[in-house]
């Protein structure tokens, strides 16, 4: 029996939602922003991804906005993060477990709401990468941050694009189900923490080249403030 989003239970969803945004609540204490701005950065990394799916998708109004239940998990985190956050301060990494919780989550729904509309599988499987990257991206950049989908030194997408390309195979040949929805949100969740723990890194975008910032008032390369050599 396939695994149908409809049917799936609605605090799966909530979940995903929830670990994203303790994630931008997070985020929002260490950089010092007022329990106003962390509200926002949470919805903002809790919402955001789901919001792009559903636009893209056309099935209406987005989730986020036609069922109250999905503001309550960022308001839920940004409390939570206000309460115990001097607790748990040390613990650094707290943000990247609770990131690669709704990378593992998101990459899945997302896919699967795409496959339930009729489209095409690789599509698909872009669409919930979009869906998982989307939110973390956003948060991101509205604190400033080096989003961590184009961090060099951090591999990001590439759990997300594992999840969503196993999630497409095993919903086509009808094998999804709970049990395996369970078993790529594992896969998906360790590949993210253990390659941040091991500083995996994919390769640059151009074989052979290595980045060097330019000396202080160098000149070369129009003031990009890169430059490449071969070796």
């Amino acid at each position: 029996m396939t695994f149908a989003f409809d049917n799936a239970p609605v605090w799966l969803d909530l979940l995903g939602v929830f670990f994203f945004a303790v994630s931008g609540s997070l985020l929002a204490a260490r950089k010092n922003i007022d329990i106003v701005g962390s509200l926002l950065l949470a919805s903002l990394v809790g919402l955001g991804g789901g919001v792009i799916r559903d636009l893209i998708l056309d099935s209406g109004p987005p989730a986020a906005f036609s069922n109250p239940a999905y503001l309550f998990p960022p308001l839920l985190a940004t409390v939570l993060v206000y309460f115990l956050f001097t607790s748990v301060q040390r613990y650094t990494s707290l943000l990247i477990l609770f990131d690669a919780g709704g990378l593992a989550l998101f990459c899945m729904t997302g896919t699967v709401k795409a496959l339930e509309v009729g489209m095409h599988p690789v599509a698909a499987v872009l669409l919930g990468v979009m869906t998982a990257v989307g939110g973390g991206l956003l948060r991101d950049v509205t604190a400033n941050e080096v989003p961590q989908l184009f961090n060099p030194k951090d591999i990001y997408a590439l759990p997300a694009f594992a999840g969503a390309a196993l999630t497409s195979l095993l919903w086509v040949a009808g094998a999804f189900n709970v049990l395996t929805a369970a078993a790529v949100a594992t896969i998906v969740f360790t590949f993210r923490v253990v390659a941040w723990r091991r500083s995996w890194q994919a390769p640059l975008a151009v074989h052979g080249w290595h980045r060097r910032s330019l000396r202080k008032g160098g000149s070369g390369d129009g003031g990009s403030g890169i430059e490449g050599r071969r070796d």
